[in-house]
């Protein structure tokens, strides 16, 4: 007795297709709205909050004038890091093993001591030197000056925050430079460029799509990391805020304003690093 061939399934038509049912999908949509919704009840029906001290703060000068602070901050560790960072990748890459050795050891150690413990020395620099001079190494020397009084707050700030960027950006960049192929620097020596040429015209903007990114998220953790400088009496937001609330006693609202104030910087500046991802990326996937 022979057994029927099964009929052909028939086509499905896409048009009318309708998207499969995913229970757990919809739980977990349902779970995430009752817990959101109950966060959002917990900030509105706290009065401990205090929004109304949140609202009189938050353009405060005196927090605006810290938010300016650690802006500023932000940008000169970021240029400074940055052009520092380029060198020691170019020296990381060298043939000259003295160079490369010397670029890796800085970058192992300023990578591996937190930027809270580097701002303390660098602050307290005046222990070890008492005076920072000039002149011909163990010759005489030309002139001098006290070190507390060269390595200020403001001083003392950019150099840590530097310093500790720029081992950070050396290896962004080195693996930026690395990422693209060998191939296509003997591309560019084929048409004729010279080595500076080929890497200004064809590596770098292809390696730019790779440092972009962590660049961005650099610059961010920076801003963020700029709240470490109130431990040495820098006037930054995360300070003016401490130096409000321990005469008011209003610590939770003034937490609060400094947090809308780093979100919203923080939101800029990632709406900034996707459209240089985009410019970066094009005709990538």
């Amino acid at each position: 007795m022979s057994v029927a061939p099964q009929a052909a399934a028939r086509p499905v038509d896409v048009a009318t297709a309708r998207p499969r049912i995913r229970p757990l999908r919809w739980v977990a949509g349902a779970v995430l709205a009752v817990l959101a919704a109950q966060f959002a009840w917990f900030l509105v029906t706290n009065p401990r909050f205090e929004w109304p001290v949140v609202a009189r703060y938050l353009f405060d000068a005196n927090i605006l004038r810290g938010l300016g602070m650690s802006l500023l901050l932000t940008v000169i560790g970021m240029v400074l890091g940055s052009l520092l960072g380029v060198l020691l990748a170019a020296g990381r890459l060298s043939g000259f093993k003295p160079v490369s050795w010397a670029c890796g050891i800085y970058i192992a150690v300023f990578r591996g001591i937190p930027p809270l413990v580097q701002l303390i020395f660098w602050f307290n620099l005046g222990y070890l030197l008492p005076r920072i001079s000039l002149g011909v190494p163990f010759g005489p020397t030309f002139v001098s000056w006290p070190t507390n009084t060269v390595i200020s707050s403001l001083t003392a700030a950019i150099i840590g925050l530097t310093l500790h960027e720029a081992a950070y950006m050396a290896e962004i960049v080195r693996a930026g430079i690395l990422a693209v192929d060998s191939g296509q620097r003997d591309a560019a020596r084929a048409m004729g460029f010279t080595a500076a040429q080929g890497f200004v015209k064809v590596v770098l903007p292809q390696a730019m799509r790779v440092i972009v990114p962590p660049t961005g998220s650099q610059f961010i953790s920076l801003l963020k990391g700029t709240s470490l400088v109130s431990v040495i009496a820098m006037a930054d937001l995360l300070y003016s805020v401490q130096v409000i609330y321990n005469r008011t006693y209003e610590i939770v609202p003034l937490l609060i304003v400094a947090c809308a104030w780093y979100l919203a910087v923080v939101t800029v500046l990632s709406l900034g690093q996707r459209r240089l991802e985009r410019h970066f990326g094009k005709g990538q996937r």
